[in-house]
């Protein structure tokens, strides 16, 4: 299988790189190439706060045909998350770069590359969501928010527009996640960290090999994933 996994340098998108390079061909895309890569991989460079450049370079680099997009990228406020976040401190310039990035930059590079999906036997896209787009999150993160249930649209719209080529169209939405343990971490230690309020990295993965592995006749169309402890959910 033919996997693209669009915000790939680290975090999530580097699990999912270390995850799934065994028995696929991955080409990842960020803004710059890890120096530790596996062996065999493709990696297309591009920035995507120049969404018209970035998916020109994409396009121009991208394989003709791609069974599976992953698409994990995604900028947040300077103080999002932290106790003292307030939206009406937020800097100007940062709201439209994250409405750039986050909504735009996907609306963009989706339209460049679906046709470079559909026709296949199983072509399938997964969308990196949040908690944060759901209505019990809880968030005051008003950008950020606002973004991830763009996300949540952007899937929507998709399935019906492509429903017809039989484009399975996943959204997960996410809870925090450990990033400080990567794969290479025994789930188990992963999971120990953060005492129940952060997912370890590997469940994230176990759940995308998943969906991959399923057949044409079936998809997830949504998926809430929260840590065991996080009482919004």
């Amino acid at each position: 299988m033919r996997i693209m996994v669009i915000g790939a340098s680290r975090g999530l998108g580097r699990a999912l790189v270390d995850g799934l390079a065994q028995g696929h061909e991955l080409i990842g895309i960020s803004r710059n190439r890890p120096a530790d890569l596996p062996t065999g991989i493709q990696w297309i460079e591009a920035d995507m706060s120049d969404p018209l450049q970035a998916v020109d370079d994409i396009e121009a680099q991208a394989p003709q045909h791609l069974d599976a997009i992953i698409y994990n990228l995604g900028i947040w406020e300077t103080r999002a998350f932290e106790d003292d976040y307030s939206f009406l401190q937020d800097d100007d310039a940062q709201i439209l770069e994250m409405v750039s990035v986050n909504i735009g930059a996907t609306l963009l590079l989706l339209k460049r590359l679906l046709p470079r999906l559909l026709g296949g036997a199983k072509p399938q896209l997964i969308l990196t969501g949040s908690t944060s787009a759901l209505p019990q999150s809880g968030r005051p993160e008003v950008t950020f928010g606002a973004s991830k249930f763009a996300l949540k649209g952007i899937a929507e719209t998709l399935r019906e527009g492509f429903r017809d080529q039989r484009l399975a169209v996943t959204c997960l939405q996410l809870g925090y996640l450990n990033t400080q343990d990567g794969l290479h971490t025994p789930v188990e230690q992963a999971a120990q960290n953060g005492e129940g309020q952060l997912i370890p990295l590997h469940d994230v993965v176990a759940l995308v090999r998943t969906l991959l592995s399923l057949s044409d006749a079936s998809y997830v169309r949504e998926l809430v994933l929260p840590a065991i402890a996080d009482e919004r959910f």
